[in-house]
C-alpha cells in the first residue's frame, strides 16, 4: 500500500507542473484574443496599421501597447504607421458594418482622432462635411414614395419638424413606414420612419426603441421628442424620438 502511495506521489509531482505549464500556455493564447481596450477617460495613444473607409467613418486597426484593436472615427485621412490620439472611446460588441459587409467582435467609436494630445491637432471630426480627401460623402436619406395620413391622435413627420420647439421633451405619436432598421446599437434598436410628408426638406425621422421591426413595416410609435441629441462618436441628431413604443 505504501509503495502505491509513493508511486502516486511521484506521478502527481510530475503531472502538476505539466498541468500548470499547459494552463499558462492556454491562458496566454486566450489573452491575445480577449484583451480589449479598456474604456477610460484618459488619452489613448495608438499607431494606425490598417484603414477601411466607408461613406461616414474610417475604421482603423491600431496598435496600443502592442495590442491590436479596431476603432471607428469620423471619416478622415489616416496615414499608415502614423501615431494618433483619442479620448473616451465607446465600446460596441459584435458590431455589424453593412457597408463593409463584416461584423467586428469589438470596435471602439471615437469622436475624433488627433495627431498629438493637443485639442487643435484634430484630423477627423464628426461627419458633417462632404468629400473629405475624396474618401466619400455622408449618405443622404432617400425619400420613399409613401403616403400615410395622420389620424386624430397622431401627427405627421412634417408637423414634428415644423413645430419641434413646441413638441420638445413631450410624448408624440407618429405613424409611418420603416425605411431603415439597425438593431442592438448602444443597447437600443434604431429605425427611420417616413410618412410622405416633408418640411423644408426634412422628411426622415430617427427613432430609438426596444421594439423589433422590419423594413417596410407600417407602424405607429409613441415616444419622447428630443432636440440636439449628441450620443458622441459622431451620433448627433437635430431631432430624434427616444423610448419609443410600438402602438400597432
Amino acid at each position: 500500500m505504501s509503495g502505491n502511495l509513493i508511486k502516486i506521489q511521484v506521478i502527481m509531482k510530475l503531472f502538476i507542473p505539466l498541468f500548470i505549464f499547459t494552463l499558462l500556455i492556454v491562458s496566454c493564447k486566450e489573452s491575445k484574443t480577449t484583451e480589449y481596450l479598456k474604456v477610460t477617460n484618459g488619452v489613448h495613444e495608438v499607431v494606425a496599421k490598417e484603414v477601411l473607409h466607408i461613406s461616414e467613418y474610417s475604421y482603423v486597426k491600431v496598435l496600443e501597447n502592442n495590442i491590436e484593436k479596431w476603432i471607428a472615427a469620423p471619416l478622415g485621412k489616416i496615414d499608415i504607421n502614423a501615431t494618433y490620439y483619442f479620448e473616451n472611446p465607446m465600446e460596441m460588441l459584435n458590431f455589424e458594418s453593412k457597408e463593409l459587409g463584416r461584423t467586428f467582435e469589438v470596435v471602439y467609436f471615437v469622436d475624433e482622432l488627433r495627431t498629438s494630445k493637443e485639442p487643435n491637432s484634430v484630423v477627423t471630426k464628426k461627419p458633417n462635411v462632404k468629400n473629405i480627401d475624396n474618401l466619400g460623402t455622408k449618405p443622404v436619406s432617400e425619400k420613399k414614395a409613401v403616403t400615410i395620413k395622420s389620424s386624430d391622435n397622431t401627427i405627421t413627420i412634417a408637423d414634428l419638424f415644423e413645430k419641434r420647439e413646441q413638441y420638445t421633451n413631450k410624448v408624440v405619436r407618429i405613424k409611418g413606414e420603416v425605411t431603415k432598421y439597425n438593431p442592438a446599437i448602444m443597447n437600443v434598436n434604431w429605425l427611420h420612419l417616413q410618412d410622405g410628408s416633408e418640411y423644408q426638406g426634412e422628411f426622415d425621422l430617427t427613432v430609438t426603441t426596444l421594439e423589433e421591426v422590419q423594413v417596410g413595416d407600417i407602424v405607429t410609435i409613441e415616444g419622447v421628442v428630443i432636440l440636439n441629441k449628441d450620443f458622441g462618436a459622431g451620433y448627433f441628431y437635430n431631432i430624434i424620438i427616444e423610448q419609443a413604443k410600438r402602438i400597432n
